[in-house]
This record gives C-alpha cells, structure tokens and sequence, in this order.
C-alpha cells in the first residue's frame, strides 16, 4: 500500500519506518526542513532500539522516503496519517492547531477518496473536526479514522511490529477494510484488531495512559505510606502484583512519571472531563501525587546534611524520563537539578543518550561526565534518577574510591538494600528501610 505520514516526530518516524518495514512504500512529511534533509540522508533524528536499523534498511531499499511539500507526499498515498503533536494548552487541554491546520490544507489538495487517520493523541470529538475541516474544501469523498497509538518509548518498535491490539475507529465499512488490510501483516500471532466507533477510539487511548498513570502514582502513594510504618514497598508489590486482576506492570515506586504522554494526556482527560461538567477527582490526585513525587528525594537529601546543601557536590545517574530513551520532557532528574542548584548546590550528570538533549534544554548549569564513574569525583552523594541497566550491577569499589562520602539516594530501588549496608554505604530509596 501507499502511505503517507504526515510529522516525523517520534510517532511518525516509528510509525512510517515501520509500515515500510512489511512492504508498504510510505512517505513521510515534515515542515521542518533540516530535519526532513538529515532523515533523507540516512540520519535519524531519535534514539529508539531497534528502529535505526529498519531505518536505514527501508531508506536504502525505496520503501521509505521524506519530504517537506504536502502535495507531493499525499499524491498517491491511499492512507495519510496525522502523527502531528497536540501539546497542552495553557488551560491543559489538547491544542489542535497543528492537526486541524494540516487537515484543512489536505481538503485544499484531494482529488480522490482517501483515508485520513488521526494518529496522535488527540481529544474526544476530533475525528468530527478533522472531517468538516477537510470538508471545508473538498466535497468527493473520504473517511476519517481514529487509530490510537500505544508506543512505549524504549520498546517502541516491538510494540508497533507485534501489537497487543490494534484499535481502529471508524464508522465507515470501506474505511475499515483498507484499515484491516494495513495492519494484517502486525497481527498474524491472533492480537485482536479492535474496531469501534471514532469517539470511543479517542477516548481508549486518554483511558489506557490515565489508567497506567494512576497505577504508578497509588505505588508511589503505598511507597510513602511504607516509609512512615516500616514496611518494605518491594514486598508489598510483589504481594499484590502476583493477583492475576492487578498484574505486575506498573507497579514498580520511584520518582514519578515523565515523558511526553503521561503528564499531557492526564492533563487533557481532566480537561475534557471539565469541559462537560464532570470533576474527575481520580486524575487531578493522580497529578498532584506525580509532581509531588519528582522531588520525594530532596527532604530526605536535606535531612541527612543537615539543610545545608550550598557547596555540596552531587552525582546524578541518569536525565531521560526513563532508560533506553533520550526524552527528557518532564524528566524527574531535572526538577531535582532545578532545586538542588537554587540550594547552592553543584551537579555532575550522567546518561548514555539524554545529556545533548539536557544541555540544548539548560545550558552548563550542570557538568556532563563522559561516562557514570567520572560523574563520582568528589562528590558528597550519587542520586539514581532512571534505571539505566548499565547502572544496576556497578563497579561499588571504583565508586568508594572516587565519591567522597559513601552516600546514595536512589530513586528507582536499583539496589539490594541489605547488600547496601554490607558495602558500608548510607543508601535511601524509595518505600523502602534505610541504611
């Protein structure tokens, strides 16, 4: 088939590499012309596992091709996916300015029936506005269709290659059968294609992140609760995650959710709860928990220096929101750069892919180490802000020899804390005895 995906941000990218992956010729189209010449020239312009790899394979093969004009991209494209970002609002809710934009140039540019796909997260009702967007200019025919993404970053070209399901919206018998042809080669192994009407497909994929969501902020909540009566949040986990109704995933405390979808799309299901009148309570302490929890770390870092931080060094390991990403939107690592610094305090920071990203974000603020042991000189204690694996089996007497106190706050619970406590470290975590 003929495809056109219409942002090569990190869902159009995923996406569009991987519809060519089986066979489908797709041309990807962007505004940003830097970026559409490096993709064209075999760069990627995100760090994703795997999906370099298919990549330039695709690329290299004439399957996958990109470009800045419109016309050309849609042309003899039968489906024309939006994969366009809708970034909160002031209020919190989803603007829609770039999928609305797009979708009435397209009404400008049909001559034949395609069908238009809205692929990026995006409010109940959009489906509708799309439609009389495109309608607005052209009367033959077409379809709009809602068909949610549920990528994780870090996995993200395994979640699209073998799906747990595929969700399509569409009234429309014609649109769904060219839907249907489209995602047969993703769901061979019997993952349900699940089709329903185009609300219910916008609202699907605000639910599922929302529902994730929550789960990561109640564990945060049990977390606290342990911390204050002595019990072990890794017990209680594994006491609850092994009943088949709760499940094991997501349940894992830290320091809070980041990233692009979480923090937006609870922020926008509260948003359109309001706008028809209903408090969604759940969500709002969802929220206030999630911005609470970035900085769960600092009183206990206060607490142990006495609330003197001004000219203590710190190490952090890890800046992206989670590991094998470079995304550092809502990165808890940063809010506790911000407020270590306003303490007087100084930073040295490690990650494997996120550290061009923090410093286009804040500058030399901070120091960036080539590698995780160099970020240790000297410092008064290592913060753990993402869980690297790199960083769950480390070197401990390399990391004595070059810290000057033998202290660790860990925000993700990568260590045993027993064994902590048997290399002499002072180690906090997370809903956890400390050391």
């Amino acid at each position: 088939m003929k495809i056109a995906v219409v942002g090569t941000g990190y869902v159009g990218l995923v996406s569009g590499t991987c519809f060519a992956e089986t066979g489908n010729h797709v041309t990807c189209i962007d505004i940003d012309e830097k970026k559409v010449k490096k993709l064209a020239s075999g760069t990627i312009t995100i760090y994703e596992p795997g999906l370099e790899k298919i990549f330039i394979r695709n690329l290299n093969e004439k399957r996958l091709d990109f470009t800045t004009n419109l016309a050309e991209g849609i042309k003899d494209a039968q489906i024309i996916f939006l994969a366009l970002p809708t970034p909160p609002g002031e209020d919190g809710s989803a603007d829609l300015k770039y999928v609305l934009g797009v979708a009435s140039e397209l009404g400008k540019l049909l001559t034949d029936y395609k069908v238009i796909v809205d692929k990026s997260t995006v409010p109940v009702g959009t489906a509708e506005k799309v439609r009389n967007a495109i309608a607005e200019h052209y009367k033959g025919e077409f379809d709009v269709v809602s068909n949610p993404e549920f990528l994780r970053e870090g996995v993200a070209v395994d979640d699209f290659m073998k799906p747990d399901r595929v969700v399509i919206g569409t009234t429309s018998e014609r649109a769904r059968k060219i839907m249907g042809e489209l995602y047969a080669p993703y769901v061979r192994q019997g993952n349900p294609v699940i089709y329903m009407d185009e609300k219910s497909a916008e609202l699907t994929k605000y639910a599922a992140n929302s529902f994730l969501a929550t789960k990561i902020s109640f564990m945060n909540e049990i977390a606290q609760l342990c911390e204050r009566l002595g019990a072990d949040v890794d017990m209680v986990r594994r006491g609850i995650g092994s009943d088949e109704r709760i499940g094991k995933r997501f349940l894992f405390p830290g320091i809070g959710y980041g990233g692009s979808c979480f923090p937006k799309d609870v922020q926008a299901l509260i948003k359109s709860a309001e706008q028809v009148q209903y408090d969604f309570k759940i969500l709002k302490a969802v929220e206030t928990v999630n911005e609470n929890q970035k900085l769960h770390l600092l009183p206990k870092i206060k607490h142990y220096f006495n609330n003197q931080l001004k000219g203590k060094h710190f190490a952090i390991w890890g800046l992206a929101f989670k590991p094998n990403t470079d995304d550092i939107r809502e990165a808890p690592a940063l809010y506790i750069i911000k407020a270590l610094l306003a303490e007087g305090a100084t930073v040295t920071a490690f990650d494997p892919e996120a550290m061009h990203n923090v410093k286009q974000q804040i500058g030399n603020v901070i120091e960036y180490a080539n590698d995780q042991y160099s970020t240790l000189n000297n410092a008064d204690a290592l913060i753990i802000a993402t869980e690297w694996n790199e960083f769950r089996t480390p070197d401990f007497d390399m990391m004595v020899q070059k810290m000057k106190h033998k202290v660790i706050f860990d925000g993700r619970n990568l260590f045993d804390v027993k064994a902590m406590q048997d290399k002499g470290f002072y180690y906090e975590s997370i809903g956890r005895p400390k050391m």
